[in-house]
C-alpha cells in the first residue's frame, strides 16, 4: 500500500499502518468468507473491509483528539486502497473519479444502515442490511444472521477497549468463530 500522503499530514503513518493492517486482517479471517456466508469476490470483500472498519469508526468516535485524527487517516488509506484496487483493476483514469465517488456513497450509506442497527442492537435489522449489501439482487439470500451477531459481539468487545490501544493502532477486532 501506498501511504505517501500520510508523511504530510502527521507523524502518525505508523501507528496508521498497524491499524489499517489489522482491520484489513480482521476482515480476511476466512471464517467470515466459509461459515459467514461472506462472498468470497472483490466486492464481498470490499463489504467486510466496510463493515469491519464501520466497527472501528463507531468505538473511535468518543475517543480523544488522536484517535479521531487516526481514524481519520484510516479512512483516507481506505479509499487510497479502493482506488489502488480500482486501477489494478484495468479502470482507466478517467473513470477512476467516478467510481470512487461510487465507492464512497456506498461506505457511507452502509455506515449509516449499520449504525441504526447496531445502536439499536437489533440483530434483524442488520442482518437484513447486511442481507442488502452482501447480496444484492440474490433470489434467496442467506440470512445473514450469523454475520450480524458476530459485527454486535465485535462492537460490544471494541467498546471496552482500553484508549491508549486505539491512540497507539492497536485495537484488534476479535476473531471470527471464536
Amino acid at each position: 500500500m501506498i501511504f505517501g500522503l500520510f508523511k504530510k499530514k502527521s507523524g502518525n503513518i505508523a501507528i496508521v499502518e498497524r491499524q489499517y493492517a489489522l482491520l484489513t486482517a480482521a476482515a480476511r479471517q476466512p471464517f467470515l468468507y466459509t461459515d459467514l456466508d461472506v462472498p468470497d469476490t472483490v466486492m464481498g470483500r470490499f463489504e467486510m473491509l466496510s463493515a469491519i472498519l464501520i466497527l472501528y469508526f463507531r468505538r473511535t468516535r468518543t475517543s480523544a483528539r488522536a484517535g479521531q485524527e487516526i481514524a481519520q487517516e484510516i479512512v483516507d488509506a481506505f479509499f487510497e486502497d479502493v482506488d489502488h484496487s480500482i486501477r489494478e483493476l484495468g479502470v482507466g483514469d478517467a473513470s477512476v473519479p467516478k467510481k470512487m465517488k461510487k465507492f464512497a456513497g456506498m461506505f457511507y450509506g452502509r455506515l449509516e444502515s449499520y449504525a441504526a442497527a447496531l445502536d439499536e442492537r437489533d440483530g434483524g435489522a442488520l442482518a437484513a442490511a447486511l442481507r442488502r449489501n452482501f447480496h444484492p439482487g440474490a433470489d434467496e439470500p442467506p440470512s445473514m444472521q450469523g454475520l450480524a451477531s458476530y459485527l454486535l459481539a465485535a462492537e460490544a468487545v471494541l467498546s471496552e477497549a482500553p484508549e491508549e490501544i486505539v491512540e497507539t493502532g492497536q485495537l484488534r477486532i476479535p476473531p471470527a468463530g471464536a
